[in-house]
């Protein structure tokens, strides 16, 4: 563990060069802390002084209070909002995201090479940030650690971490190769909760990263730029069509609404673009334009096409 240097340091008798002033010990006026040990409250250590004492010193924590946590809390799901139906979640609502009294963290800095999306035939509701195994990840905000499961539980999240925060979001960290935290802790923006892996399905070390409302996931990006570790503003207006696998950062308001109004369907025996156009009454141009494929296109049974 690292020293703490709380030392109070005197002028007196100090030997001083072009860069360094050198101090004589006897002109200390408190003992040089020598070591840090944990204890079991996650906020309190114990500090070791070279002249055999030791006090407590007490972390600052987060502003938390339980009943934040009450609505819908499970450790044993990985996904705890079973009683919550779209019809519960407004229209729209302020978050706010950080201010004097609540810090933030990016979880992990990067480029995000896959996001929020429809991907290999399944909904990807989340960012992918490529890293070494053994980056330190990071809690985006204060908050209590909901899960802490490991592959065989998850499945395709690999060693997971849940944490959900006053402000009323929750955040998943997937893929991870350590987990560093407990279910039940309460957590601060920007500590280590996790090191980074490659476990669960993932072709390549990199953390997965969700942000939920309600237990509804919606593009990460729309809080966090990932690139320099900023958030995008400090209050995040949630609106309900960003909910749509749809609907991304970047997009107007009305692109936004008319993507959530999408609807998709998977291809059956005996389908071809002609009948299921007829269907949803719409033509095979326009599918094939929601879809990027050509009216040449050969459907496999179990694909899914956006109709509308």
């Amino acid at each position: 563990m690292s020293a703490l240097s709380l030392m109070t340091m005197s002028t007196i008798d100090a030997q001083e060069t072009d860069s360094l002033v050198v101090l004589p010990k006897e002109n200390y006026l408190a003992p040089y802390a020598i070591d840090t040990i944990p204890t079991d409250d996650r906020f309190l250590r114990i500090v070791l002084y070279d002249n055999n004492t030791w006090e407590y010193l007490e972390i600052e924590r987060p502003q938390i209070e339980e009943d934040d946590f009450a609505e819908e809390w499970n450790n044993e799901k990985v996904h705890a909002y079973k009683g919550i139906s779209m019809d519960d979640i407004p229209e729209e609502d302020n978050i706010l995201l950080t201010d004097s009294l609540h810090p933030y963290h990016c979880p992990l800095k990067g480029i995000v090479r896959s996001g929020y999306k429809w991907r290999r035939r399944r909904p990807h509701k989340g960012v992918d940030i490529p890293l070494i195994t053994g980056t330190p990840i990071r809690a985006a905000f204060d908050g209590k650690v909901r899960v802490v499961m490991k592959t065989r539980q998850t499945g395709g999240y690999g060693n997971l971490i849940v944490i959900r925060h006053p402000n009323g979001l929750e955040t998943y960290y997937g893929h991870l190769s350590v987990h560093k935290v407990k279910e039940n802790d309460i957590v601060k923006a920007g500590e280590i909760i996790g090191l980074g892996g490659n476990t669960g399905r993932s072709t390549g070390p990199h953390l997965h990263f969700e942000t939920r409302y309600m237990g509804q996931a919606f593009d990460p990006e729309r809080i966090f730029n990932f690139q320099t570790g900023e958030l995008r503003d400090s209050i995040f207006t949630f609106k309900k069509h960003y909910l749509s696998i749809y609907s991304h950062y970047g997009m107007t308001e009305q692109e936004s609404k008319d993507a959530s109004k999408r609807i998709m369907y998977k291809v059956k025996s005996g389908d071809n673009l002609g009948s299921i156009a007829k269907k949803y009454g719409t033509t095979v141009a326009n599918i094939c334009k929601l879809n990027k494929i050509s009216t040449k296109k050969t459907l496999r049974v179990g694909q899914n096409l956006i109709v509308r």
